[in-house]
């Protein structure tokens, strides 16, 4: 924590409270992204930066197309909470 590797650090009595409320927030977000950016972190290790910068390309470009990114675009506009599918 003093040294910027980690954020937060729990007692081991709230941890399982702070784990669950991780998960829950996560499960709510478009999984598809999610996927996507994790891939791509993935990916990062190995990759020239060219080739990085390709991945995020194609990477955006699905995520554009993808029913999460729309219902994310419709739900801020009207003001409501996304319903997310994973699509």
């Amino acid at each position: 924590l003093e040294i910027g590797m980690i954020y937060k650090i729990y007692s081991p009595e709230e941890l399982m409270d702070k784990a669950r409320e991780l998960t829950s927030l996560l499960a709510n977000k478009p999984t598809k992204g999610l996927a996507l950016t994790k891939s791509l972190l993935n990916q990062s290790f190995t990759n020239t930066l060219e080739q990085q910068l390709q991945a995020e390309e194609d990477a955006q470009t699905e995520a554009a197309q993808s029913y999460d990114y729309k219902e994310g675009v419709m739900a801020f506009l009207e003001k409501r909470t996304p319903e997310f599918k994973g699509e």
